[in-house]
């Protein structure tokens, strides 16, 4: 059977070098040195813990999405994010049931990639966090052997794992929130504390995301509007009393801010299509994790703030939708009409 001469697709109909398998696998590759820094620091745990996330997240997608839906490479980063927001120490088939949870009913639930209205990775560790409470919130520290698990990573399911006191700790925003100790900023440069598998070396998911930006593989406005809200926010509170708050790089360099704003909140499917309203976007996912660490009963608060952003992506995208050329405002519109009758 010939070819047909001519072919009718919807727009555009100039295609550019970029489609989203090449973005999503780029997305990954960046990944790769994070991935290598979580495992320097807290040795094979980290890996296994990346292992079954990503296992349970590309399990799901073969077995229950459309086929062939593993080639873009969506699966994979939903499953690695996943894995790099949980502690090292967590048992696997936990972090297993996290991937499969995040494709499952963050993506194929709603029809696919392109029709989730929340990031599935944030969405399966909110199942995980509602579910798990303790196993979440169980930080093993950098120190000790570097091939001993930082945790009972091999408890069996519905078993509860055993923790070792001598090996964890409290992430360096828990420490400050319940302990008032701080944390020094080279240890939150370079990564070298306690807290999830990838979220620790916030220098380098900074390197990572410039270099999306730069690709134009993610909008820069939403991480640099997180960035300058949670700068301004908890500037402000640390010049009122800088012994009770503190400093803006550390609210910065500490907990996910720094993957989650570069990596989750960046989600070209679950943000704002509009560059007014990733401002917006950005601004409030600032402001709602500023407001749940300083005065929230959790020390973070970075996957619910762009959980609960995601859900206003749609009014956000409505508001700023630009006018279309030649067409007049509603109420200018309707005092025309008015005018004539």
């Amino acid at each position: 059977m010939s070819k047909p001469s001519l072919l009718l697709t919807a727009s555009p109909h100039v295609l550019g070098p970029d489609s989203t398998p090449r973005i999503m696998w780029t997305v990954v590759a960046t990944l790769i040195p994070i991935i290598a820094t979580s495992v320097f620091f807290f040795g094979p745990s980290a890996l296994l813990i990346l292992i079954a996330a990503g296992a349970g997240a590309v399990l799901t997608e073969r077995l229950i999405g459309r086929k062939g839906s593993l080639n873009d490479g969506s699966a994979a980063i939903t499953g690695i994010l996943l894995g790099l927001t949980l502690p090292p120490g967590m048992p696997l088939w936990m972090a297993f049931l996290g991937g499969f949870f995040g494709i499952a009913f963050g993506k194929l639930i709603f029809g696919g990639l392109g029709q989730n209205p929340f990031n599935p990775a944030l969405l399966g560790r909110a199942f995980l966090q509602a579910a798990f409470p303790v196993a979440i919130t169980t930080w093993p520290t950098t120190d000790g052997p570097w091939g001993a698990l930082r945790g009972d990573n091999f408890a069996l399911p519905l078993m509860s794992p055993k923790v070792v006191d001598g090996t964890t700790g409290a992430t360096p925003l828990g420490l400050f929130k319940f302990e008032q100790t701080g944390t020094g900023m080279g240890n939150l440069l370079m990564g070298n504390t306690s807290g999830s598998v990838g979220e620790t070396f916030g220098l380098l998911i900074l390197i990572c995301g410039a270099y999306l930006a730069w690709k134009n593989y993610l909008n820069w406005r939403i991480p640099v509007s997180i960035f300058a809200t949670v700068f301004a926010f908890s500037g402000i509170l640390w010049l009122v009393d800088s012994s009770a708050y503190q400093s803006p790089m550390f609210m910065l360099f500490s907990g996910g801010l720094m993957l989650g704003a570069i990596y989750m909140a960046t989600d070209m499917v679950t943000s704002p299509t509009t560059n007014p309203g990733c401002w917006i976007f950005g601004a409030g996912i600032g402001f709602l994790v500023m407001v749940i660490r300083v005065w929230g009963g959790l020390p973070e608060g970075m996957m619910y703030s762009i959980l609960f952003m995601n859900a206003l992506v749609p009014f956000i995208n409505r508001s700023t939708r630009p006018r279309v050329f030649g067409q007049q405002p509603k109420a200018r519109a309707a005092k025309s009409e008015e005018a004539k009758s």
